[in-house]
């Protein structure tokens, strides 16, 4: 498959265009040719030396990740950079990267990928960013506790061995749970105003404990690392099942605890 048309096809779903604006993240093809082919494509969290080592060695034409190398431009390629952009090219391996895309697409993002775990219904977007949303929310299809919520959620998270944190200001049954994967702290005040009883987010900041008891909102730190695999996950199972291509695919798991 042609990697112009790959790209392509990636932008038109996860709607890239509709965040230039938003996100500090360069999101589509940052590293790679004009022209090439793509035939087997590794997918993970964090474009990373560490994965992209794993995935050079495994044969990887193209990686799709969350976290990409270039976060508002890159002025010189030494140090940090270099390093993990002299393997990408040196091996021919092209870098496609989808940030708030992939956070804010509702049935393929890392958001919707948690809301699935939870089950949640009657859905709708989360966590604006300007006029584009970065996450989910929904209902619970019963009522719960908060440690029956962290009870259906961590066995499908990537933490590390790390636990759940619950800051369980919220009512004592939640039932109107709202979504934003990675850093979710800026989102208390709109989880309050949309009158829904927990956030689950992957980290907070030290304000957010009060914030929360004073909104009387049950929050639920996850993890940023383990809370963001589930776009990736989800863009090559849709590849892998709706792309009339011979593609070979792998996802790397690198959980970092936090």
């Amino acid at each position: 498959m042609r990697l112009s048309a790959f790209c392509e096809r990636l932008d038109e779903e996860l709607r890239t265009a509709a965040y230039a604006d938003l996100d500090a993240s360069a999101n589509g093809l940052q590293v790679g040719p004009d022209s090439g082919e793509v035939e087997s494509v590794a997918f993970c969290t964090d474009g990373v030396r560490q994965t992209i080592d794993m995935a050079t060695d495994w044969g990887a034409d193209a990686m799709v990740v969350h976290h990409g190398v270039s976060w508002g431009g890159i002025e010189r390629v030494t140090g940090r950079a270099y390093n993990r952009v002299a393997p990408l090219v040196r091996n021919d391996v092209a870098l496609y990267v989808s940030h708030l895309p992939l956070d804010g697409h509702q049935e393929l993002g890392n958001a919707a990928g948690v809301a699935d775990v939870l089950g949640l219904e009657s859905r709708e977007p989360f966590g604006a960013v300007g006029p584009e949303y970065a996450g989910t929310r929904g209902r619970l299809p019963e009522s719960t506790s908060a440690d029956a919520l962290v009870d259906a959620l961590e066995p499908s998270l990537s933490t590390g061995g790390e636990p759940v944190q619950v800051l369980d200001h919220g009512p004592d049954r939640l039932r109107d749970v709202a979504v934003v994967t990675g850093d979710g702290s800026d989102y208390v005040d709109e989880a309050a105003a949309a009158d829904v009883d927990a956030l689950v987010t992957g980290e907070v900041k030290q304000k957010t404990y009060h914030e929360a008891r004073e909104a009387d909102l049950t929050v639920v730190v996850a993890g940023h690392y383990a809370t963001e695999t589930f776009g990736v996950r989800n863009l090559r199972d849709w590849i892998e099942t709706e792309w009339d291509e011979d593609l070979e695919t792998t996802v790397f798991d690198v959980p970092t605890g936090l």
